[in-house]
């Protein structure tokens, strides 16, 4: 027998899986309710030491940022912030697991707010799928803790949910890159990038009247102020991000015609890359690839990404634009020998 199992209330569980501990330490303090539960209890339950159980309620508060509560001994989770109880079914909750797997697998940086709300999915859950989400916690736990990034998210979402104007400095990417200006936003909506995995910030820019995009970790010095805003009806983000290639859908729609080579063309119509494409197969095996998407920036890098594969047709600024990035690539490689 595995010297660091033990078999506690018809519970057989590894010491060594600190992630796995959390969740049952997590379990039982919840599920002691108002009343909370004491360190000595709750280490009976989980087979170790009351100062294995104490570190433990420490790290729920400290590392997960669980909000706990401890009064004259005793310790349980506040109720104040939260959201009521949830029940799911058995397949609701695979899909839940599985989504968590996926992100996990994209995450950069370990995020608290995630890997509590994890913790709280697993104590709800029967094996095999507890397990697949102690291990999630377990891999989101070894990646570095941006404590900086998790203060930016949170002051975004707090302006987001409370309709509250919010003011930051912004340093530009592209045109004028580096420049800083400051901005004030109405936050409509928190979005994250499935090409960059970057969080961005959809919102009206008091400054240029428009609907404009923020990638967080471009954002500095929030202040969320005391102004509120109301979104209008008008504005549909669901349609508007619909014409995105990816995540920015504040410029001007652009039709986009590419010409795919009879090398890619089938790899390139098996997948629906945008909801307004359409494709046109042509004599020889090649394809003509076209959508109205919100600008070029995006789509220019999944061009680009083809090789000599693709060659724009239209609009003739991205197809210069692409044949000068080729040019210059060209001439690198062969400058090199």
């Amino acid at each position: 027998m595995n010297r660091n199992a033990e078999h506690v209330s018809g519970e057989r569980f590894d010491k060594s899986d600190r992630s796995a501990r959390l969740l049952r330490t997590l379990k039982y303090v919840e599920g002691a309710g108002e009343a909370g539960i004491r360190p000595e209890d709750l280490a009976r339950r989980l087979g170790v030491s009351r100062r294995t159980a104490y570190r433990d309620l420490k790290a729920l508060e400290r590392e997960v940022e669980v909000p706990i509560w401890n009064s004259h001994g005793r310790w349980g989770v506040t109720s104040e912030g939260l959201l009521p109880a949830l029940r799911f079914s058995r397949d609701e909750a695979l899909s839940l697991v599985l989504a968590a797997r996926l992100l996990a697998k994209f995450s950069t940086g370990y995020d608290p707010e995630f890997g509590a709300a994890l913790m709280k999915l697993g104590g709800m859950l029967d094996e095999p799928l507890r397990s697949s989400v102690e291990r999630t916690v377990t891999q989101l736990s070894e990646l570095n803790r941006d404590t900086a990034a998790q203060q930016r998210l949170r002051l975004l979402a707090t302006a987001w949910v409370s309709g509250r104007v919010v003011e930051f400095d912004y340093a530009a990417a592209w045109s004028n890159a580096g420049a800083v200006r400051t901005a004030r936003v109405h936050p409509y909506l928190i979005e994250p990038s499935s090409a960059t995995l970057a969080t961005y910030l959809i919102g009206y820019d008091e400054t240029r009247k428009a609907l404009r995009t923020f990638r967080a970790d471009r954002i500095a010095n929030i202040n969320v102020t005391s102004d509120t805003f109301v979104q209008p009806r008008d504005v549909d983000l669901e349609h508007t991000l619909a014409a995105a290639w990816d995540i920015v859908a504040d410029q001007p729609l652009e039709e986009i015609v590419v010409r795919f080579s009879p090398a890619v063309a089938a790899r390139v119509a098996e997948t629906r890359w945008h909801p307004s494409q359409t494709i046109t197969n042509e004599p020889g095996g090649s394809l003509v690839w076209k959508a109205r998407v919100s600008g070029s920036l995006e789509v220019r890098s999944w061009i680009l990404g083809w090789g000599d594969g693709a060659e724009v047709l239209r609009p003739e600024s991205l197809r210069a634009d692409v044949a000068r990035t080729h040019a210059t690539a060209a001439a690198t490689y062969t400058a090199r020998g």
